[in-house]
């Protein structure tokens, strides 16, 4: 004779159908909550601009409100739609010369 080993097929059924109805909840909740815009959005913007400030040589134009210019116009992309305000800082830091205040940041 056969001896089953392991939980009652009902018991079995029962906690995988609570785990994936719990799961799909919680992914409910998250969609819900940010939509269309990620968690860490601010950081994207905010290296976009830093980004986008390192790679343009005119760092004086850009300190004199380029940045904010550019930003306008929509030349930020898809990283300055997050955020507008951290993608200017972020390029205003570039063109200063400082560091990403996220690099080396373990969050």
């Amino acid at each position: 004779m056969h001896r089953h080993e392991g939980p009652p097929l009902r018991k079995f059924v029962t906690v995988i159908t609570a785990a994936v109805l719990l799961g799909t909840a919680a992914t409910g909740v998250l969609i819900a909550t940010y939509d269309d815009r990620p968690p860490w959005a601010t950081d994207i913007a905010y290296e976009g601009g830093y980004l986008q400030a390192v790679r343009i040589t005119k760092w004086r134009a850009l300190r004199d409100g380029e940045c904010t210019d550019m930003e306008r116009q929509g030349m930020g992309g898809a990283r300055a739609v997050h955020d507008p305000a951290a993608w200017v800082d972020g390029c205003l830091d570039g063109a200063a010369g400082r560091p990403s205040r996220n690099q080396g940041i373990v969050r």
